[in-house]
């Protein structure tokens, strides 16, 4: 099981475990920690986290800044490859295109998904493998929206 799932699976099974883990995950790439995510599902293919609304993360317009969105939209890809890749493999985010659909007024649930047929392709000299990724507001409306794509590779030496 990899490492991130794993840790997941142990420390959300406690009392504040989820927000152990997104403490801890935020300290492993530091700039995370700037959204505060809090995440609330991670599994292979399917990770969402919650930014919360504060000050911190405002633009001039008083909502959720799109680079914070971002910022989410990334933590909750990087928290779905390291659950999901086949420990052969790594990956690399290669590029993101995202649109920006309604003002972000609330608390924002970012959602990262992939096919698992994505993750087993034939690997050649490595491919590019699209993460889908949105943002979306507690009323359900869809804020941000787009994908991520990474490049996948075989581990030397693997």
């Amino acid at each position: 099981m990899p490492a991130v799932l794993d840790l997941w699976k142990k420390t959300s099974a406690l009392p504040l475990g989820s927000r152990v883990f997104s403490l801890a995950f935020s300290q492993k790439a530091p700039y995370f920690a700037s959204i505060r995510p809090r995440f609330t599902v991670i599994e292979p293919d399917h990770v969402e986290l919650v930014i919360p609304k504060r000050r911190r993360v405002h633009n001039h317009l008083g909502t959720v800044h799109a680079i914070a969105l971002c910022n989410g939209l990334e933590a909750a890809m990087g928290a779905l490859a390291e659950s999901t890749i086949p420990r052969d493999r790594r990956w690399i985010p290669k590029g993101m295109e995202v649109a920006y659909t309604a003002k972000a007024t609330t608390d924002i649930t970012c959602i990262a998904e992939t096919d698992p047929g994505q993750w087993t392709a034939e690997v050649g000299e490595g491919y590019d493998l699209p993460v889908r990724v949105r943002g979306v507001r507690t009323d359900g409306t869809v804020v941000v929206e787009g994908e991520i794509r990474l490049w996948v590779t075989e581990k030397r030496g693997a």
